[in-house]
């Protein structure tokens, strides 16, 4: 246990000594609270006009988690530089140098970056929520509503499990630019033309990031044929971040340095 806590310490001063912890964490923030209050602002001013059916079916506290779209991406791409930063310097040769078992640096290493990035995005989930439902006005839920303090705090609990799967496939490639050109046209462009798309809506609905986001829903649409729920949509995003782990793990007791 005492290797471990040094090495969580290590890996501590690691994260915070980098300046893009603080940039890809704070855009990520200032991109997911922006983009909600700007959604919210145009979807009251347009809700009157909006076909009955929508109306009844609008999910106030949903729309406020808008943004987290593209703040998911920051997400990525701080998970990926934590990891893969190590190999591009170089660095990596002296810390399993000083960390023999790979298992224990790894595990550090996750659990640091991941406990930082559930602390930023639980924050900004709520500062997200408490500004998009005051731009919604009269349109707006209360946290005390049913589901809603659930779906808050799922925004956190996303925002996490996206950058540990990051982390996962950046343990995997080691390398940034072949990550970052992998996971972030999938998560922005490509998981999203699988889910919309009729022919393949069937596989995308189970992408971790078309079921993870779930979690934030508190109304289900109308006719959605979803055949799982908002922590049932969290499990599955679990299930493929654990299977990336595995893997990933797997690679760096196998490869040298």
């Amino acid at each position: 246990m005492a290797v471990v806590g040094q090495v969580l310490r290590s890996e501590w001063t690691k994260i915070r000594s980098v300046r893009s912890t603080v940039w890809t964490l704070g855009t990520a923030a200032v991109v997911t609270i922006v983009t909600g209050v700007l959604i919210c602002t145009l979807v009251r001013k347009d809700f009157d006009s909006m076909p009955e059916q929508r109306q009844l079916s609008f999910d106030a506290t949903n729309i406020s988690f808008a943004g987290m779209g593209l703040g998911q991406l920051a997400m990525i791409v701080f998970g990926v530089l934590v990891v893969s930063n190590e190999y591009s310097t170089g660095m990596i040769r002296s810390s399993l140098a000083a960390v023999p078992q790979r298992g224990v640096f790894l595990f550090c290493k996750l659990t640091v970056a991941t406990v930082l990035v559930f602390v930023v995005g639980l924050a900004t989930s709520f500062v997200t929520f408490f500004a998009g439902q005051t731009a919604l006005g009269e349109h707006r839920a209360y946290l005390g509503d049913p589901g809603v303090l659930r779906a808050v705090i799922g925004g956190g609990l996303y925002m996490a499990m996206m950058a540990l799967f990051s982390m996962a496939v950046a343990t995997m490639l080691r390398s940034p630019m072949l990550s970052l050109g992998i996971l972030m046209p999938f998560f922005f462009l490509v998981s999203s033309i699988l889910g919309n798309v009729s022919a393949t809506q069937k596989v995308g609905r189970y992408l971790p990031d078309q079921a993870g986001s779930r979690i934030m829903q508190v109304v289900t649409p109308v006719n959605d044929a979803t055949p799982y729920g908002p922590w049932g949509g969290f499990t599955i995003m679990v299930g493929w971040t654990v299977a990336a782990l595995v893997v990933g793990y797997v690679l760096l007791n196998r490869r040298d340095a």
